[in-house]
């Protein structure tokens, strides 16, 4: 019986021991990929990175992790213009079935799924910001951006002039909008439009101001958007991708 007892301490004490070299290895293997991944993105501050399988060494010794969080603050995104750029306030990826080299120069995942938000402010550096003729003598702006509930987005305008040459007019109003993903693109689009003194003014012209959108490319390892929905901060935005390189 005592022997039994030691022999289980030490299986015990080994156990644990595994445990904290297991989770150490972990650490540097996590702080090796966070550098790697800042130096391959060009990133301004290293993201938070997270090797979320367990045992950890076992996996190392595959050559393949089965479970990677990647978070990456206030990442710029390219916007498809010269010299302008789109902040992310927080970009997450889970990557799954990651194939790694032994001294983390490279790194690919086989799938990614995440989310990343772009605060309403951001977005609104992609509508036309100067005041246009909508038609009937005014002049319409659009000046704000916010959560309008149910997924949509409060699209507010400012509509000033003299209709007709009389009716003098200065209000801002607001319009409900739907916002959608295509090409990695985020697509506002008024789902109605603004009546102004029982006149409705030019479609055409209205929607060049009230609908726009904006492209959010070059997203770490190439991960793509996916769908988008407005909340309270600003849209939050699902993104995939597959072949997914993290670093190299």
């Amino acid at each position: 019986m005592r022997g039994l007892r030691i022999l289980l301490i030490l299986v015990v004490v080994l156990g644990v021991l595994f445990v904290v070299v297991d989770r150490v290895a972990a650490y540097f293997a996590e702080g090796e990929a966070a550098d790697r991944i800042r130096a391959t993105e060009n990133l301004a501050a290293t993201p938070d990175v997270d090797i979320r399988g367990f045992p950890f060494l076992t996996q190392l010794a595959g050559g393949s992790l089965d479970d990677v969080r990647v978070g990456i603050d206030d990442y710029e995104a390219d916007t498809g213009e010269s010299g302008r750029t789109l902040r992310i306030d927080r970009l997450t990826a889970d990557m799954k079935g990651v194939e790694f080299s032994g001294d983390y120069s490279s790194a690919t995942a086989d799938s990614a799924t995440g989310t990343a938000t772009i605060a309403y402010d951001e977005l609104l550096r992609a509508a036309k910001a100067a005041p246009s003729d909508v038609g009937l003598g005014v002049k319409a702006q659009l000046v704000g951006l916010s959560d309008g509930g149910d997924g949509k987005i409060k699209v507010a305008v400012r509509i000033q002039g003299a209709i007709a040459g009389a009716v003098h007019i200065d209000k801002t109003v607001s319009v409900r909008s739907s916002v959608t993903v295509e090409h990695n693109r985020v697509q506002v689009h008024a789902d109605s439009l603004p009546v102004i003194g029982g006149l409705a003014l030019a479609e055409n012209r209205v929607r060049s101001i009230t609908d726009f959108r904006q492209a959010v490319d070059r997203l770490p390892g190439g991960i793509e958007l996916d769908k988008v929905q407005a909340a309270p901060d600003g849209v939050e935005i699902t993104v995939k991708g597959s072949d997914v390189r993290l670093a190299g």
